[in-house]
């Protein structure tokens, strides 16, 4: 039998990306129910800097009785050249499971291609599902069911929007994305999803009678160079108070983080009492402890 791989949504059945979400809702509730992992080990090698993704893996494993193993390129034979298919092949024979962090998605295909063990995308530049794992979970928790629900990105057509692209075919909501000309996701994964996705470029329209609001920096790792010129690009696509009135009255705002307050999203959008960042932050961990348990107790 084939491996099983995360490395976008699409890669596991609907049913079974909606039950990891589903697990990880009960797993929150009840942490003592997760199957044990002992004996087990999570490799994790990153090429680019993390807090949530790290920290959620990392306890994920030690409450579920595993161990993990963290390693960056720079620390691995693949920062001195090594070919990912023979660290695939070796570090793959000694773990039970990889989550892998880094730039090229190409990078996670061909490690995956190679591996005798799951593979997880813990973020490439093209896609996080794991993080949409989390905001599903979130949307659930405080609205029930996203099924049917509108939702509106603002901002970069980035790894998030595309794994959000993915999402609404795998959940059954309709996405809007606004963003400024020249940063609109993958047009071939637009076209693909054409019935569940609309492109705009104007935030209030996109937002209109939205139920749930989501955006995230406007420059991301690797893009610094370009922060002062992205912040002329993207003026006008701020998620403010002004901007979250055109949404449903009981709109929810998400940010996978860590956020620029009074660049992408006002201090006042982010630091509002109910404001659901923290949950989803948390909830990093209990949608990836379910996505362990699914992958290493197939």
């Amino acid at each position: 039998m084939s491996q099983k791989h995360f490395l976008t949504l699409r890669d596991l059945p609907a049913s079974d990306v909606i039950n990891i979400v589903r697990r990880a809702a009960e797993l929150k509730k009840n942490p003592d129910s997760a199957t044990s992992q002992a004996r087990k080990t999570l490799g994790l090698l990153f090429e680019k800097a993390s807090t949530r993704t790290r920290v959620a893996f990392e306890v994920a494993m030690t409450q579920m009785d595993g161990n993990s193993l963290f390693l960056t390129s720079d620390a691995s034979q693949i920062g001195r050249g090594e070919p990912i298919k023979d660290s695939a092949r070796v570090v793959s024979s000694m773990v039970d499971c990889m989550a892998i962090r880094t730039f090229s998605h190409s990078i996670l295909e061909e490690f995956a291609r190679y591996s005798s063990v799951p593979v997880i995308n813990a973020l490439s530049d093209d896609f996080h599902p794991c993080q949409l794992l989390a905001d599903v979970q979130t949307f659930m928790e405080h609205r029930g069911d996203i099924k049917g629900a509108r939702v509106a990105w603002i901002g970069d057509g980035n790894n998030m929007c595309q794994s959000y692209i993915n999402a609404a075919s795998v959940f059954d909501f309709n996405l809007s994305i606004a963003t400024p000309a020249g940063f609109e996701p993958s047009a071939e994964l637009v076209e693909q999803y054409a019935q569940r996705v609309t492109l705009t470029q104007d935030p209030i329209a996109a937002v209109q009678d939205a139920d749930l609001v989501v955006t995230d920096v406007w420059a991301s790792m690797g893009q610094e160079a370009e922060q002062a010129t992205r912040e002329q690009q993207f003026a006008g696509f701020q998620v403010n108070a002004e901007l979250l009135s055109h949404a449903a009255e009981s709109v929810l705002f998400m940010h996978c983080l860590p956020a620029h307050r009074g660049e992408e999203v006002s201090a006042e959008v982010l630091e509002a009492p109910d404001a659901v960042v923290w949950d989803e932050a948390e909830n990093r961990m209990h949608s990836q402890k379910a996505l362990l348990e699914y992958l290493l107790n197939p």
